[in-house]
């Protein structure tokens, strides 16, 4: 198990705001969404998706993987 750090930042007022919301309507917390954030930089499936994709992340269900998905697009879009 690692140990955690206090990390302060400076944030727009609108960028907290907005976070907080989502945090609230995924039922997870800001320090969580950082945290998630920061550790998949630089990994090598962050660099492999479009911004697009790196937006929609978190949408989908963990379990369901990438040939569902672009089966589902290819199905639905057909």
């Amino acid at each position: 198990m690692s140990s955690k750090k206090k990390l302060t930042l400076s944030v727009d007022q609108e960028v907290i705001e907005r976070a907080r919301r989502y945090s609230i309507r995924h039922k997870t917390s800001i320090s969580q969404l950082v945290s998630t954030y920061l550790s998949q930089l630089d990994s090598p499936s962050e660099r492999r998706f479009s911004p697009l994709v790196h937006r929609l992340r978190g949408i989908l269900p963990q379990d369901v993987s990438m040939e569902e998905y672009h089966r589902y697009l290819e199905e639905k879009h057909s």
